[in-house]
């Protein structure tokens, strides 16, 4: 990707097509940060067997330096020695080596996580092109890239020095002391190096981990072109149109099914519709229909309704007009203005009645127009 394409591209990348970087195994990943990751892992993993190593290291020198020359020509005594050291060897290889291993495995999935992909397996000819390899030597990337393997290498050559100019003195030292302190001390300027090598790569990782993330966020960006038709190709897609309408209908119905419960009266079919209704005449200037639904959705607001203690009336023609002519949210036609008053102050006198212990009201049969029975005319 040439400068000034990278440059059109403006828009923040869309899920799509990190999904489809994601397949083709482009991810954030940074080799500085599996490396220190690696260092730290192994100077861990040396601490715990320093150790066992010395005490081994130690125990297989005195009884080399101990035995007697008629002794070396014994089958047994040289085999124990050559397992020994064996054993000791592998302990000293095989405990690193595992915690290693994990150790690069974690830290390149700190960033990226896991992944597989077989198209990045896949040969490209691109990749075996000298042409595209020079553009890609020589553009902003790999200059950053150049820069930042000069950091390391200055980082790493200052570190040396610092740890030679410290050491030097005491290497004449280290020889003149017994075998097994001189290991010991020998163990202990290891790991110290270790330690201050560890802390440059670490050093070098919080640079590189922040300039990973900028870098491939950059890459990912889309043209508004790009974006525009993946949108299209998006919204053209009959099953993804199919699915976003399925969610956005279950989601309507949840609203409106928490809906119910504040509604002042539930007006049905008395099977077949049921629509629920608010009023508050100090911030309405008509009832407005809070659900509504018919079969399965009616008996789900007419359970919901009893269960909340939401009055429940059956009228037919006024369940069945609301139903076809009014919206969810929206107030009530005009022309039910009177039928739906006097299911309402129905409403009102019944709990007044039931608080009062007072004899029940009369449920009213409002009239219709049967011209509201049938459906709306768009």
């Amino acid at each position: 990707m040439d400068e000034t394409e990278q440059q059109d591209r403006t828009e923040a990348p869309s899920e799509r097509r990190l999904s489809e970087a994601r397949d083709r195994g482009e991810v954030v990943r940074s080799r500085d940060l599996a490396g220190a990751v690696v260092t730290i892992g192994v100077l861990l993993s040396l601490v715990t067997v320093t150790a066992p190593l010395a005490y081994g290291a130690k125990a297989l020198l005195q009884v080399g330096l101990v035995y007697r020359p008629q002794q070396l020509v014994t089958d047994d005594v040289m085999s124990n020695a050559l397992a020994s050291a064996v054993v000791l060897g592998l302990v000293a290889l095989a405990v690193p080596l595992v915690v290693s291993t994990l150790a690069a495995i974690a830290g390149n999935l700190a960033l990226g996580g896991w992944i597989f992909s077989a198209e990045a397996l896949t040969p490209k000819p691109e990749r075996f092109n000298p042409i595209s390899g020079l553009k890609r030597l020589f553009s902003l990337r790999g200059v950053v890239e150049l820069g930042k393997a000069f950091a390391k290498f200055l980082v790493v050559a200052v570190i040396t020095w610092l740890l030679l100019r410290y050491l030097a003195p005491r290497f004449e030292a280290f020889a003149l002391e017994p075998s097994a302190q001189g290991i010991v001390h020998a163990l202990s300027v290891i790991g110290w190096s270790g330690v201050a090598l560890a802390s440059g790569l670490i050093l070098i990782a919080a640079v590189d981990v922040p300039w990973q993330v900028f870098d491939f966020k950059k890459r990912m960006r889309m043209t508004r072109e790009e974006l525009k038709r993946e949108n299209k190709e998006s919204d053209g897609n009959p099953e993804v149109r199919s699915k976003i309408r399925q969610l956005q209908q279950e989601m309507a119905k949840r609203r409106m099914m928490a809906d119910v419960p504040k509604a002042d009266v539930v007006i049905t079919n008395p099977t077949h519709f049921a629509v629920a209704l608010r009023y508050d005449e100090k911030k309405m200037r008509a009832p407005v229909v809070v659900a509504k639904g018919a079969d399965l959705i009616a008996a789900q607001i007419r359970a919901i309704a009893a269960e909340h203690g939401v009055v429940t009336v059956e009228s037919p023609p006024l369940a069945r007009a609301l139903y076809r002519h009014a919206d969810i949210g929206r107030p009530i036609p005009t022309a039910l203005y009177v039928a739906v008053a006097q299911v309402l102050a129905y409403v009102f006198r019944l709990r007044s009645a039931l608080r009062h212990g007072e004899p029940l009201p009369e449920a009213p049969q409002p009239h219709i127009d049967p011209a509201w029975f049938g459906p709306r005319a768009r």
